[in-house]
């Protein structure tokens, strides 16, 4: 692809296109292509995920920024990590499906270590009960990362760590939220976290199917393992 996709209709031609990947490695070839345009294509949509779940971390977050370990979910090509960093937060460690977006998150230097695993696919290749913060922005909705990966985000996160995680508000993926929030909440009354904060955002980014126009709305949730 070359800068000609920069803008919006073709940027919402090619996340259209995303949508007609079935497989989990159509889905990863898809992934794999976009990444050279990624961080200019979803600028182009004004995608504010990366940067709303910062805040949410950030304002609630009372332990050593500096210290913290940050285990960045579907991290692509790093926006989370740089967002974070922004905030004082300075080790990540980044686990993404997609070899070549996983390059660029190598080549930010923001990761101490990067790894490739299929989500939902396969166990996040961590050490259970070692970070402070875990965190997947962009990747819960329809016919991306399965819902149960969020009871490996608090695996993964010490006793007293917080994990955020995001999903957009639109009529497509209104069943897949359903079912997430769902999950959070039964693993909540099974005693594995408690909720922070959910933050229902209007203005999530720009959208891109034929139904809606304008903006679509989206959610942040943080919550922390007990």
């Amino acid at each position: 692809m070359s800068a000609v996709t920069n803008t919006f209709e073709n940027v919402k031609a090619v996340i259209l296109s995303a949508h007609k990947s079935t497989t989990v490695r159509e889905k990863v070839n898809f992934y794999n292509s976009w990444a050279e345009n990624y961080d200019q294509d979803v600028a182009v949509l004004d995608y504010r995920a990366p940067s709303l779940a910062a805040n949410s971390i950030s304002s609630n977050f009372r332990g050593d920024r500096e210290a913290a370990v940050v285990l960045d979910v579907a991290c692509g090509t790093g926006l989370v990590a740089k967002q974070l960093k922004r905030h004082g937060f300075t080790q990540f460690v980044g686990i993404d499906g997609s070899e070549a977006m996983l390059d660029l998150a190598r080549e930010s230097g923001l990761y101490q270590d990067v790894k490739q695993s299929m989500l939902g696919e396969e166990p996040l290749p961590v050490q259970w009960g070692s970070f402070d913060v875990a965190v997947i922005v962009g990747a819960l909705s329809v016919g991306q990362v399965p819902v149960g990966v969020v009871r490996e985000l608090c695996k993964s996160t010490k006793p007293g760590g917080y994990v955020c995680m995001t999903t957009r508000s639109n009529r497509d993926n209104l069943e897949y939220k359903g079912t997430l929030e769902h999950e959070l909440k039964q693993m909540e009354e099974e005693g594995l976290w408690s909720c922070v904060e959910v933050t229902e955002v209007e203005e999530w980014e720009k959208a891109v199917s034929e139904q809606e126009d304008g903006y679509i709305s989206g959610t942040v949730y943080l919550y922390k393992k007990l």
